[in-house]
């Protein structure tokens, strides 16, 4: 039972998260970051560090973005792997508590590490 990012990390992308990663199971997009279920080791280590609260058990995973699960999978297998905290996107404070940004998420690469 992986982890997944959901919805409040589009045009967030915070990376408090990725830092505390036991396995770098993080992938960087241009504008959000998933985890790679195949990587992940349900440690749950990254929950408490999300300024968004955007990451959760899949299992917990609300409802209305159920679709993330299949866009973390999908879209982990084509970015890179990021360890390193940076800077996150400007405007992320209020980006954060705005929902149904699925069709905002650029399948765009980031600069991973």
């Amino acid at each position: 039972m992986p982890y997944v990012v959901a919805d409040p990390c589009v045009k967030c992308k915070y990376t408090d998260c990725v830092t505390v990663c036991p396995v770098d199971c993080f992938h960087e997009g241009e504008n959000m970051l998933v985890i790679d279920p195949d990587e992940c080791i349900d440690c749950g280590a990254c929950v408490p560090e999300c300024p968004a609260e955007a990451i959760f058990l899949d299992e917990d995973l609300p409802g209305k973005w159920h679709g993330y699960i299949k866009i973390n999978a999908d879209l982990a297998s084509k970015w890179p792997v990021l360890t390193e905290q940076r800077e996150p996107m400007a405007g992320a404070d209020a980006e954060k508590t705005r929902e149904n940004k699925v069709g905002e998420i650029s399948h765009q690469p980031g600069a991973g590490d």
